[in-house]
């Protein structure tokens, strides 16, 4: 018979990582770090908290062994631990969405209920980019469209869009997109392409997905 002691030990260890997975604000923080490394300060002003706050929630992810931390000079870069730190944020989310109907709701009531005939898959966005038959829109903040975008993806923030339009063609649908398939900022977009009259689609997830498909990625000189 195995040691009872040291089987308890074991599933104590896993279960740092479900820990450290147990806030909301921890999930944002992940998921804001898949697009790229960030500063604690960078972290602390997109997610909303007092650098205090993230710096703690932080230590947490890094206790199970989440995320890594990098000093440059007098700042601390914080990345995930790996790739396959944004895989289980993916699966996380898929699992809860099949079997929580709550986050379902909650989901819909952040995003909108799901559209029709407004999203386009990642091999069809593709395709038409190469083809020249669409204009591939990254509205996510300019550090992270420069830590790896879509190859040819243009970049306008979405709070910057309404006083860029001019600089997308005329006549030439806009497929955005942003951080993932929780993202808003792709759903603004559209919004905002219909209601000024341009063509506006959304790729059915974002960046995060995009790259666990392996999908190709540009990255951008800082």
């Amino acid at each position: 018979m195995g040691d009872r002691a040291a089987k308890t030990d074991l599933l104590d260890e896993l279960a740092r990582v479900g820990k450290a997975l147990g806030s909301g604000t921890r999930l944002e923080l992940l998921d804001l770090l898949a697009q790229g490394p960030r500063s604690v300060a960078d972290l602390a002003a997109t997610a909303g908290l007092g650098l205090t706050t993230a710096s703690a929630h932080l230590q947490a992810l890094r206790r199970g062994g989440l995320v890594t931390g990098d000093r440059d000079g007098t700042t601390i870069r914080y990345r995930l631990a790996g790739p396959d730190v944004a895989a289980l944020l993916d699966r996380l989310r898929a699992v809860a969405t099949a079997h929580l109907p709550d986050v379902v709701a909650a989901r819909d009531r952040y995003l909108g209920a799901p559209g029709t005939g407004e999203e386009v898959g990642r091999d069809e966005l593709l395709r038409r980019a190469r083809a020249g038959e669409i204009v591939v829109l990254d509205v996510r903040p300019a550090p992270e469209y420069r830590a790896g975008h879509i190859p040819g993806a243009v970049s306008i923030p979405v709070d910057e869009l309404a006083d860029r339009l001019d600089e997308l063609p005329a006549g030439v649908d806009v497929v955005a997109y942003c951080r993932g398939a929780w993202c808003l900022f792709a759903h603004d977009a559209v919004r905002l392409l219909t209601a000024r009259g341009r063509r506006g689609r959304r790729l059915v997830d974002g960046m995060l997905e995009w790259r666990l498909d392996g999908r190709p990625v540009e990255v951008s000189a800082a």
